[in-house]
């Protein structure tokens, strides 16, 4: 794993076992809530793997929130300005999706990710992770199709797609990949 990966691994393993140490659950509820292995949360938390966005999903759920609140968490240290430099980029292992999360940590419950997702790859994210925040997605270059529930939606540069009620989604780049604006709200 690369230092930037490994340091990154690392904050989000902290933020996880602070997210756990706060509600004072064992590891094993935290495996038993979220559906992922005392093993693999333990290697998580030590900073030792980089997990999936699947993984980290299932995690954020069982804390009753979003990944995105979870990586914000996680590496946001907080003002009113967040410099490009300074934004948490994160890339999914399996699919080296990447993600950037644009808005500065504060008490505003809108939050602005950037996502380039390669071409072909494919990113399943359960109903559960859409169950506390309401969202668009801006296409902002390439090809998009996106599966919500049993709808199909193909998107092209340009078009904002307004999510309805909480359903399991599938992104999947098409062509040449697909870079897209995710504006959501929490609450």
């Amino acid at each position: 794993m690369d230092d930037i990966a490994n340091d990154i691994s690392t904050t989000i393993g902290r933020r996880i076992h602070t997210e756990r140490t706060m509600r004072d659950w064992s590891l094993a509820e935290l495996a038993e809530r979220s559906g992922v292995s005392k093993a693999m949360l333990s290697t998580i938390e030590r900073g030792m793997t980089s997990p999936t966005a699947s993984l980290l999903v299932r995690i954020a759920a069982a804390f009753d929130m979003t990944l995105s609140t979870l990586i914000a968490r996680a590496e946001l240290q907080g003002g009113g300005l967040l410099r490009e430099a300074d934004q948490p980029v994160w890339r999914d292992p399996d699919t080296d999706y990447v993600r950037r999360h644009l808005s500065p940590a504060c008490d505003m419950p809108l939050e602005l990710i950037k996502v380039h997702l390669p071409a072909g790859a494919r990113v399943s994210l359960p109903a559960a992770s859409y169950a506390f925040i309401k969202q668009q997605i801006w296409l902002i270059s390439g090809q998009l199709e996106f599966t919500e529930g049993d709808v199909v939606h193909r998107l092209e540069p340009g078009d904002c797609l307004a999510l309805g009620a909480p359903s399991d989604c599938i992104f999947h780049a098409l062509g040449a990949g697909a870079d897209y604006l995710v504006a959501l709200v929490r609450g």
